[in-house]
């Protein structure tokens, strides 16, 4: 061992980012062991690694007794006293011990700790980085497939996308670029493990965050998203100032901005409505493009569920494509909808009604950005 070593451990340092102390540390615990197997030395074993020479030292730690039962453990009194007249019983002297052959075992040991070093560095550098982008977007390619996953190369890690995080409109090819939403990274033994989307509600409140300035900024408001990913989504918004158009904002001059995000979603419908603190007209915002007559709330209080009157030819448009309307406008308002049509309203007996049942504690997508 020589300067050589304190030259690498600064390299190290520079080009890797692990600190030179916390590589010694290591290496002097690796140390201990090889010695301790290699010499079959008792438990009391230090090593000792000069920081400007790049030497090692090898010290047995002895406790001064008056009868000495191991001596590689213990030191009798009168010995200690013959090294230094001050030692009491119950002292620790060390003496060094480091063998003349060590240096081939030393440079063994410190090549294995340095490179386990370099890849836990390595791993916790990837994490600590890609950790950062948890619920956020990122653009990657493509890579490969299996049975289980997609591989998307996100820079200096590879991500997974699982099949329920694949848009079911979609076919992924290797080259291909995508954005996808992070929604879990975990440090594995195996190293960092970053999971994304392409069906997470979040990836519609961030690709809109993207293309709305007014969003990023707060001046609008993504309150809630109910999302069927690759058929349609629902995202209602609201303006913290009142001159502020919070869905002519979001859908941009001539559906610009939310063209953009459905064109990113490969086709995506995306229906803007405005959120209103009256749960009544905003149920009514969310079962656009319908257009809803009344909506009649249940009696009880713990019973989040209503009931809505639409003009008979708007019933079919308020139910939508297999009650997908109504579904998704229950999601985003967390009320259970009946629909009825108008003629229908005053004889419940023969009313043409769609029941969406829906539990109102259902999540939506929270409007708050994620910091």
């Amino acid at each position: 061992m020589s300067k050589e070593m304190i030259e690498a451990l600064d390299a190290l340092e520079t080009e890797k980012g692990v600190k030179k102390d916390v590589v010694i540390e290591a290496l002097e615990a690796a140390l201990e062991s090889a010695y301790k197997r290699n010499y079959n030395q008792a438990q009391n074993v230090e090593v000792e690694f000069d920081q400007k020479k790049g030497d090692i030292h090898v010290f047995a730690v002895k406790e001064v007794s008056d009868q000495v039962f191991d001596s590689r453990l213990e030191v009798s009194l009168d010995d200690a006293l013959a090294i230094n007249r001050a030692y009491e019983v119950g002292d620790e002297i060390r003496f060094e011990v480091t063998p003349k052959d060590f240096g081939r075992i030393a440079a063994q040991t410190a090549k294995q700790v340095i490179m386990q070093r370099v890849r836990e560095a390595e791993r916790s550098i990837v994490y600590d980085e890609y950790s950062q982008y948890e619920n956020e977007i990122m653009q990657g390619v493509v890579e490969r497939r299996d049975n289980k996953f997609i591989y998307v190369n996100l820079g200096k890690i590879e991500a997974v996308l699982g099949k329920q995080d694949q848009m079911p409109n979609e076919n992924y090819e290797p080259h291909d670029r995508i954005k996808v939403y992070v929604t879990k990274v975990e440090n594995t033994s195996k190293g960092p493990q970053v999971f994304v989307s392409r069906t997470h509600p979040g990836l519609v409140k961030r690709l809109f965050e993207q293309e709305v300035p007014e969003i990023f900024d707060g001046v609008v408001e993504i309150v809630g998203i109910a999302r069927e990913a690759g058929d349609r989504t629902k995202i209602a918004v609201h303006a913290t100032n009142e001159n502020v158009d919070a869905v002519g904002t979001t859908v941009g001059p001539k559906g610009a901005r939310v063209q953009a995000v459905v064109n990113e979603l490969s086709g995506e419908n995306m229906d803007v409505v405005q959120w209103e603190e009256d749960p009544a007209a905003y149920i009514a915002h969310a079962l656009n493009p319908a257009q809803v007559v009344d909506v009649e709330f249940n009696d009880s209080d713990n019973d989040r569920a209503c009931t809505v009157i639409v003009p008979d030819y708007q019933l079919s448009l308020a139910i939508g494509k297999k009650g997908q309307n109504a579904r998704l406008a229950a999601k985003l308002t967390g009320y259970k909808i009946d629909i009825k049509a108008e003629s229908e309203a005053d004889a419940p007996n023969e009313a043409a009604e769609t029941d969406v049942d829906v539990d109102a504690s259902e999540p939506t997508e929270d409007s708050q950005p994620t910091e």
